[in-house]
């Protein structure tokens, strides 16, 4: 009864008028409705320089369709150019009608089939690692993962950039967060070093590939660091896997450390050109996931046309390189075509190239001579990177053409001289 009086003394009986004998709660719709909150979005799109959500009607290799016309474009994830092989179509059409459009339950139910085993399987080999599991996104993995491992005393160390889906985790769990500045291993040192005796477990949880910058973790020295300390070592190797190391396998074998990785999360949206997510690593550390994680056990499984496409795509990733192979190719072209016009790419030293711009405003000008002369790509405005360093990101795929690139090079260089991001 007295839980029904503090309602009703806060908001009213039913059918009583706010203001009416009663105070009036706050609205939690007012920061969506209030027009200051969503200013600068509407300014932009009035102004024609908002850059986000572009309808593509058709996409054919390094080129797409937007707004009725073709454009190049760079800043995609589709890092092998597998998202048209039609090999990859005619594995999703015979799934559909093996399996139809969906599962309709969790893994944990209803949800699996004998397609998840067999990638979880097939996964785990190509990986070297005892066990996979599958997730219906990239963010769950991160999601679930951090979420089931991350006790009350337990202390996760992060690289200030890592991708929003591990600080998601790391809210999820009950872990404490500690941040270290970026690919900074004496900070994250002095941080596990003041921890030092103190109860509950360690995590060093570290991107593989930075999404922004293009940088690599440091993951020679992390590895030294969590043996020193006892710590276990978790890389979100989403922008790696299928693209870094002499097979694919992702940042650890690009660095000869596959051994010394305890968990690697990824994601099937980007080099496998499907959707989902995955965690490898120790058998019986996926099994706990699988049976303690809320965000996967809660979570429809993800649909057999999608997991016939990422079969595929492993199939492709392990028997031909010269995907691989083609798309270094491209971004060399891309990475010394951009240095050598004077654009700072923040030393990325990855299939990620970011180009600095700087100033917001500035940055989404720049966006948008690049638009008008049939590019398209995205800027990264703050809080995706720090305030004053926002970004052109661009990438390019394994079916790029040298012409294309060269003609992106080309547009780049007109607007940055225009602009006088570059002499």
């Amino acid at each position: 009864m007295s839980d029904y009086v503090n309602i009703d003394q806060t908001r009213g009986r039913p059918g009583q008028k706010p203001g009416e004998n009663a105070a009036r709660a706050d609205d939690i719709f007012d920061k969506a409705l209030s027009s200051s909150n969503l200013a600068r979005v509407e300014e932009a799109k009035d102004a024609g320089v908002y850059p986000y959500f572009k309808p593509i009607l058709k996409q054919n290799g390094g080129r797409v369709t937007v707004e009725g016309r073709e454009m190049i474009i760079t800043g995609s994830n589709d890092y092998l150019g597998l998202t048209q092989d039609p090999r990859l179509k005619e594995a999703a059409r015979a799934a559909l009608d093996d399996y139809g459009t969906g599962c309709t339950g969790s893994r944990f139910l209803t949800g699996t089939l004998a397609l998840h085993e067999e990638l979880e399987r097939r996964l785990a080999e190509f990986l070297n690692a005892e066990a996979v599991l599958t997730f219906s996104a990239g963010f769950l993995g991160a999601l679930a993962v951090l979420s089931a491992l991350a006790g009350r005393q337990d202390i996760l160390y992060f690289d200030r950039e890592n991708h929003a889906s591990l600080y998601d985790g790391a809210r999820l769990s009950f872990g404490t967060l500690r941040k270290y500045r970026h690919n900074n291993l004496a900070d994250l040192e002095r941080l596990l070093a003041r921890d030092a005796g103190s109860p509950g477990g360690r995590m060093i949880v570290t991107d593989g590939v930075f999404s922004m910058s293009g940088h690599l973790a440091d993951l020679p020295g992390i590895v030294e660091l969590a043996r020193e300390y006892g710590a276990r070592v978790v890389v979100d190797d989403a922008h790696g896997t299928g693209v870094l190391g002499e097979n694919g396998r992702g940042t650890a074998e690009y660095f000869g450390l596959e051994g010394e990785i305890d968990l690697t999360i990824g994601t099937f949206s980007k080099s496998f050109a499907s959707l989902g997510g995955f965690v490898s690593g120790p058998g019986k550390v996926v099994d706990y996931v699988k049976h303690h994680a809320r965000p996967f056990i809660f979570t429809a499984a993800l649909p057999a046309t999608q997991v016939a496409t990422v079969l595929k795509a492993l199939e492709i990733m392990e028997t031909e390189p010269h995907h691989r192979e083609s798309l270094w190719r491209n971004v060399e072209q891309l990475r010394h075509g951009l240095s050598s016009l004077g654009f700072e790419t923040l030393s990325s030293e990855s299939h990620i190239v970011p180009v600095l711009v700087g100033p917001d405003e500035l940055t989404v000008v720049f966006w948008r001579a690049l638009w008008e002369a049939g590019i398209f790509t995205t800027p990264a405005l703050p809080p995706g990177v720090p305030v004053g360093q926002s970004i052109i990101r661009t990438s390019v795929n394994a079916d790029h053409t040298p012409e294309q690139i060269e003609r992106l090079l080309e547009v780049f260089a007109g607007v940055g001289q225009y602009l006088g991001v570059i002499g």
